[in-house]
């Protein structure tokens, strides 16, 4: 055995640096949200190229997320996080489509698909690396803390756009306001990209290739001498295991229903049209609730407050309550939002005129609209949101564990990708104008259909999803068999 340091590394510090991972992946989600309001103005965009561009971005980090496995296991996470830094700076600068390149849609479309690419290979490996490095008692909310950066994202680029779109006026932030909005993002891209170096590598992944003594070396400065002697005797015990067992596919029959499970839980957290609102929450605000330029921003800002709290909220009941009960809770929450919102639409008459000359609702019912939108984010918050990363990190064995996160991660954002095309055409098509103009749905189609689906999700984690909690991951493995 060689000399091993004895220099403490905090869990939290290590934590709080892979989760900057998560603040890109807000910030970008939430960057668009404020840019496209304008930009779709300057290209005057249909409704369905604007889908296409606002969702271009999901398809690299579809692309990002299904090569992040094969990455992650050559290079490892730490590795691998620092590619995705480098191309979110990459995707802030040419987003913003700088004077020196010539400027069109495709090049635009372009740039957000390498910062996609870097959101998928993130949102695959930052949770991983945390499961992988935080001990059994305390991983659910360390891993909530990629949820958690995911929400301070939003918040933090929503007051980036307010403050730069408040100065501007709107001809001024069609023009080129919404460039500076999209290279503040090179600021947090650049941080992550620094703090990355001071990180240590992902003692499992040490330990599949071979590197014992450094990884626990690792797990000795972070847990201690006692947890992470147990620690690595569980991980070479679990690395014996697949060496002398026959090889294992994500296919095979006991390993594919873990992962149908976790890719299907996947997929619907995105069906229950969170990145609908966060995406294009701003003509939200606008067609159908009716409020202003200078409101929509300060609304995005209280969706984003609301986010954030309740984020909070599930931190610290995750490994208190369980898994189950929060994402149950927080379905009915989201349900109950969606239908006021829905129901609120469907009934208003539209006989009022918006700044922009658009019919509008009462003011009642715009707040009342509102209460919904900010009840459906906040359950979203508390449950699916935060618990969905929790659960992926977790339940698949170490085995499969690459393979399989990159599937499940993979099919969300082929599952945002269509939700965020789709959600614009639905909004403007004829079986959703409003009745007067002899529509069926007066603006409330999107959010019934969203109910539906999450009354699946109620029913499904009902049905299939076991508690995890205070299990480590090679226990996890065989709470899924036993299924």
């Amino acid at each position: 055995m060689g000399k091993t340091s004895t220099k403490k590394i905090n869990i939290y510090f290590i934590t709080i640096v892979i989760t900057l991972g998560g603040l890109l992946f807000g910030y970008d989600t939430g960057v668009i949200n404020g840019t496209q309001f304008y930009f779709s103005k300057y290209f005057e965009l249909t409704g369905a190229l604007k889908g296409f561009i606002v969702s271009s971005a999901l398809l690299g980090a579809l692309v990002g997320a299904a090569c992040a496995g094969i990455i992650s296991k050559a290079i490892g996470r730490k590795n691998s996080l620092i590619i995705a830094a480098l191309l979110f700076m990459i995707s802030a600068w040419g987003s913003g489509l700088p004077s020196m390149l010539p400027e069109s849609t495709t090049l635009l479309v372009i740039f957000r698909l390498i910062g996609g690419v870097a959101i998928g290979m993130a949102s695959m490996n930052a949770p991983m690396y945390i499961a992988e490095i935080a001990p059994a008692k305390n991983r659910g909310i360390l891993v909530t803390f990629y949820q958690l950066a995911v929400v301070i994202g939003f918040f933090v680029v929503f007051l980036v756009t307010y403050f730069i779109g408040a100065k501007l006026s709107e001809s001024e932030n069609i023009a080129f306001g919404w460039r500076n909005m999209f290279w503040s993002e090179m600021v947090p891209a650049g941080l992550f990209l620094i703090l990355l170096f001071f990180v240590p590598k992902s003692p499992r992944w040490l330990m599949i290739k071979g590197k014992e003594e450094e990884a626990e070396n690792i797990l000795t400065r972070i847990h201690g001498e006692e947890i992470a002697t147990k620690e690595i005797k569980e991980i070479r015990n679990s690395i014996k295991a697949e060496s002398t067992a026959v090889k294992v596919s994500i296919f095979s029959k006991t390993m594919l229903p873990i992962v149908v499970i976790g890719t299907i839980l996947s997929i619907l957290q995105q069906f229950t049209g969170i990145n609908a609102v966060l995406y294009y929450g701003a003509d939200i605000f606008e067609q159908a609730l009716g409020f202003g330029q200078d409101d929509i921003l300060l609304q995005q800002i209280l969706l984003a407050t609301v986010n954030l709290i309740f984020t909070f909220i599930a931190m610290f009941t995750v490994d208190k309550l369980g898994r189950k009960p929060l994402l149950i809770i927080g379905g009915f929450g989201m349900l109950v939002g969606f239908l006021i919102m829905g129901f609120t639409l469907y009934f208003s008459d539209y006989s009022q005129i918006n700044s922009a000359g658009l019919p509008t609702i009462s003011t009642f019912e715009g707040i009342l609209s509102l209460i919904g939108v900010l009840i459906f984010i906040g359950a979203f918050a508390m449950s699916m949101g935060p618990i969905v990363w929790v659960l992926l990190s977790e339940i698949f064995p170490n085995k499969i564990r690459s393979a399989a996160m990159a599937v499940a991660v993979a099919a969300q954002w082929l599952a945002n990708y269509f939700v965020s095309q789709t959600f614009p055409i639905i909004v403007e098509s004829d079986t959703n104008r409003l009745i007067m103009d002899g529509g069926t749905w007066n603006n409330a189609l999107p959010y019934f259909l969203f109910s539906g689906f999450i009354v699946i999700i109620i029913l499904f984690v009902w049905k299939y999803i076991p508690e995890t909690k205070g299990k480590t991951l090679e226990e996890m493995e065989a709470v899924f068999t036993k299924k």
